[in-house]
């Protein structure tokens, strides 16, 4: 994968790069928990900022936190000191977990590089694993050039909520209300030294208020996009399913992962894995729709679905086989557009072309799907955690088929990830302002 790497006349004093890294299975196994933070320190230096052809020449770091498999951290690299006599830089760096709990600092002495290296652009949140992140830095250049879109973020009452919806800010893909306890929203701000400055803030009592008082400016066209703070997904989702004040369509909603998967070329799409849970037909048939036209969002022309089963094979004891079949025939007929399907396919030959051959499945789909469709929630949450903790993979989500884009952050999401969510978002609401979407 080609990278960027900063020159000794590049760098000034005081410039700064924010990398984030998660601690995996491999790391685990060559290094151990213990000794991680210090690699992945000077890797990021090494890596990111001043980049590829750096020489390291000495480091001086404090351990100041422990981590566990899975752990993601956010770094930041700093210009300290520069001397032309031999191109030294001297980079402090210090990492922190999303709760703000530090894990490293310190400084780190190196050369600059010596040939230029140009072949992705820059991004304030770069990675310091070779392969991972590409599709989610891919969601984000996407969105660089399109406005910003209003969004009503719900109960934001604790730091991750407020700090993830002000990062959207500051990366100017959404301009923020903040809709919840205005006491609540400005000690959590103080709190996670977030600030707030002119951020519009509409005063409620509790969660269930904010988002009926939310889905109500989405509804009236105030904003563009709705974004979860602090509160429960089913309180936040029952004010946009509600028949009478809500924001439903004459699709059903349904949720999208985006996942940025280090061994597969283009972004895979996942769904439904949060908010399905037990998908009759017509349900799967929106779940399609929804899913085909976020790839269209993301510049797929003619997104490959592949529906998933535990067989290739259309088995009447397999219900979900024969959903996967009609769901095909379907898209035939026109009655799911935009898009390619095929199945029933289980994973292997879903996902792996030698795989397909080697069940002589003949297939536009097999072998290099851009959509998963899951037969239920359970199996589609399942794939989606084992893709992200044992394939190493990344995830953005977001909730489809409602009036507005809906942004759907976990606690467990790191800056990249919230920040690849509210692009794929911004992405939706800009083919909804250019007459594009099904809205």
């Amino acid at each position: 994968m080609s990278a960027r790497n900063y020159l000794f006349d590049d760098l000034k004093v005081g410039d700064r790069l924010e990398t984030t890294s998660r601690l995996n299975h491999e790391d685990v196994r060559v290094l151990g928990e213990g000794l991680w933070p210090g690699t992945m320190l000077v890797n990021a230096v090494c890596d990111a900022f001043p980049g590829p052809g750096t020489e390291p020449m000495a480091q001086a770091l404090t351990y100041e936190g422990t981590v566990v498999l899975g752990d993601t951290v956010t770094i930041t690299l700093e210009i300290a000191e520069k001397d032309s006599d031999g191109q030294r830089v001297v980079v402090n760096g210090w990492a922190c977990k999303d709760s703000g709990e530090p894990v490293i600092s310190g400084r780190v002495t190196v050369r600059a590089p010596t040939e230029r290296i140009d072949g992705e652009p820059d991004s304030s949140v770069a990675t310091t694993s070779p392969g991972r992140r590409r599709q989610l830095r891919r969601l984000l250049r996407m969105a660089d050039d399109l406005a910003p879109m209003g969004v009503a973020v719900v109960h934001p009452v604790d730091g991750l909520s407020l700090q993830g919806a002000m990062q959207a800010a500051e990366h100017e893909l959404m301009t923020l209300t903040l809709v919840g306890p205005e006491h609540k929203i400005r000690a959590a701000a103080d709190e996670a030294d977030v600030a707030l400055g002119d951020t519009p803030i509409i005063d409620v009592e509790h969660s269930h208020e904010a988002a009926e008082v939310a889905v109500d400016l989405a509804r009236r066209g105030e904003v563009e996009g709705l974004m979860k703070g602090s509160l429960h997904t089913d309180e936040l989702m029952g004010a946009v399913v509600s028949r009478q004040q809500g924001l439903r369509t004459e699709r059903r909603i349904s949720h999208v992962y985006a996942m940025d998967v280090p061994t597969y070329p283009r972004p895979l799409l996942i769904s439904d894995a949060a908010i399905n849970i037990a998908p009759d037909l017509p349900c799967k048939r929106d779940i399609c729709q929804n899913a085909i036209e976020l790839g269209h969002a993301l510049g797929v022309a003619e997104p490959q679905v592949a529906v998933l089963s535990a067989t290739e094979s259309v088995n009447p004891d397999i219900p979900s086989t024969l959903d996967a079949a009609a769901l095909c025939k379907m898209a035939d007929r026109g009655q799911i557009s935009g898009g390619v399907l095929d199945g029933p396919l289980a994973f292997d030959n879903a996902i792996s072309e030698s795989a397909a051959q080697t069940k002589q499945i003949a297939s536009r789909v097999a072998g290099h799907p851009d959509v998963l469709v899951a037969p239920d929630l359970e199996s589609g949450n399942m794939l989606a955690k084992q893709l992200y903790y044992l394939a190493d993979a990344e995830a953005a989500g977001i909730v489809l088929g409602a009036r507005v884009p809906i942004v759907l952050t976990s606690r467990a999401d790191d800056v990249m990830a919230r920040l690849a969510s509210c692009a794929l978002a911004l992405l939706v609401a800009d083919r909804k302002r250019r007459g594009l979407a099904h809205l």
